[in-house]
């Protein structure tokens, strides 16, 4: 693997180069928003993730107009849920997006999970076909699918997902998914990568000591070493600062291997997981 730093990047099916490090906006108050997110491209993020769901699309439009950095150099993702939509109010939905974002496309755009059902998630996933061939997505992709998922994209024969957005730390690593999209060229995004701060973790403390990094830093690293894009979260400052302070170490194979054995599979999911539906 290339040495990475923090311009390191994923090539998707558009060309586009998606920033291996991620900023997420999730659970962030609306009001925090644009200073928590300039805060974040200062500090050298250029992936921003946010939602619909998450009701601060405005504001990370308006930190990103704030910051000065030009449009082409920030990566933006969002998402529409699949519950309460069809073919029409997606499309809708796509330009709502992108008037709250304030911008004439959107790098990355996502379903956000697969609870309405197959007929529904075509319906989305053929208004998202045709919003990327008029110029206002450049990629599209998914959260919170399983292969089963994928696989009926495939077969209804629309182009698969850039993306898949799971939950993914070493405590719960999805590996099912994870092997399906690389056999299928498919970038996986991990969010909470950081496990909501659970840091009380024997071999987790252990390398923190060897490291003489953070917690918070290890896991950032086992996920970017791991071929992963993870997108960690804060609204400090100095925590923002540090989650992208991981390009002057690396873990040994070892240490990866250590991590890598704490995966406890669906037990070790700490958040809302719907992967499993059908």
């Amino acid at each position: 693997m290339p040495k990475l730093n923090i311009n390191s990047t994923i090539r998707l099916p558009s060309g586009g180069e998606l920033p291996r490090l991620g900023f997420g906006v999730y659970q962030i108050n609306p009001g925090e928003t644009t200073g928590v997110v300039l805060n974040a491209l200062q500090a050298g993020y250029r992936h921003i993730d946010t939602a619909q769901a998450y009701e601060n699309e405005e504001e990370v439009g308006q930190a990103i107009r704030a910051s000065g950095i030009p449009r082409e150099q920030i990566f933006i993702t969002t998402k529409i849920p699949s519950q309460g939509f069809d073919y029409e109010s997606a499309k809708k939905a796509i330009d709502v997006s992108l008037k709250r974002l304030d911008t004439d496309y959107i790098d990355l755009f996502l379903i956000h999970e697969a609870i309405a059902g197959k007929a529904v998630r075509l319906a989305i996933w053929r208004a998202f076909v045709e919003a990327k061939r008029a110029g206002k997505i450049r990629d599209i992709g998914v959260s919170n699918f399983n292969p089963k998922h994928i696989e009926e994209i495939r077969e209804a024969g629309f182009e698969l997902p850039a993306v898949d957005q799971v939950e993914l730390h070493p405590l719960d690593q999805q590996r099912p998914i994870v092997d399906y999209c690389e056999k299928n060229g498919i970038a996986v995004e991990a969010y909470s990568p950081l496990i909501r701060a659970r840091f009380d973790i024997p071999t987790l403390q252990e390398l923190v000591k060897k490291y003489n990094k953070g917690p918070a830093q290890i896991l950032v690293r086992w996920s970017l070493q791991k071929g992963f894009v993870p997108l960690p979260r804060s609204g400090n400052p100095g925590r923002i600062r540090e989650n992208a302070d991981v390009y002057d170490f690396e873990l040994s194979l070892a240490d990866i291997r250590r991590l890598d054995a704490l995966d406890k599979g669906d037990d070790g999911a700490i958040t809302w997981n719907p992967i499993h539906v059908d």
